[in-house]
């Protein structure tokens, strides 16, 4: 792998280590992370088309290799806009059910911008989906359905990681986050 593209793959590492590892953002991330079943791919795609054949081939290697419980797809030349990425999600979605891989397969999205619907885009809320890059996070719904399964009280995780990151101080979210 070129340099500059190790360091974005690297920086995206870094990210999920501090942030979605570091804060326990996602508390179902850090055994399949330890045992190396994450997968963070780099996309060279620039448009919608190049990145639904990403994703597509993608989605086929998850298929192919079940030691790969989950993937991360980083797209760095691409999506500069959340707008964009927003309505590519759309796509994605049609895709995976295009394929037949609806209740297999589900994408959950990052993106350095990333505002949820209804809230103004500087509420801390947004940072417990904001990344370095966007991002399209491939996970087998059957590792979905194990953690919901597992968890004392899925429901309380949304709240409990907004709760935590309106807390945080600016620095710190500076630190964890970066400048993105």
């Amino acid at each position: 792998m070129k340099k500059e593209n190790q360091v974005i793959v690297d920086s995206v590492i870094s990210w999920f280590e501090k942030a979605v590892l570091g804060l326990n953002l996602c508390p179902f991330a850090a055994k399949p992370y330890r045992l190396g079943a994450i997968r963070f791919e780099l996309s060279k795609a620039t448009d919608d088309e190049s990145c639904l054949v990403d994703l597509l081939l993608n989605l086929n290697l998850l298929d192919d290799q079940t030691d790969i419980e989950t993937m991360v797809l980083i797209i760095p030349n691409h999506f500069k806009l959340f707008s964009d990425y927003n309505q590519f999600l759309d796509l994605a979605d049609a895709l995976i059910e295009q394929q037949g891989w609806d209740g297999i397969y589900q994408i959950a999205s990052f993106h350095p911008d990333y505002v949820f619907a209804n809230n103004d885009e500087n509420d801390r809320s947004n940072w417990t989906n904001r990344s370095p890059y966007p991002l399209l996070h491939l996970i087998r719904e059957t590792s979905i359905n194990n953690a919901v399964e597992s968890h004392p009280d899925i429901n309380a995780i949304p709240q409990r990681n907004v709760e935590l990151l309106r807390s945080l101080s600016e620095d710190k979210l500076k630190e964890i986050f970066g400048d993105h």
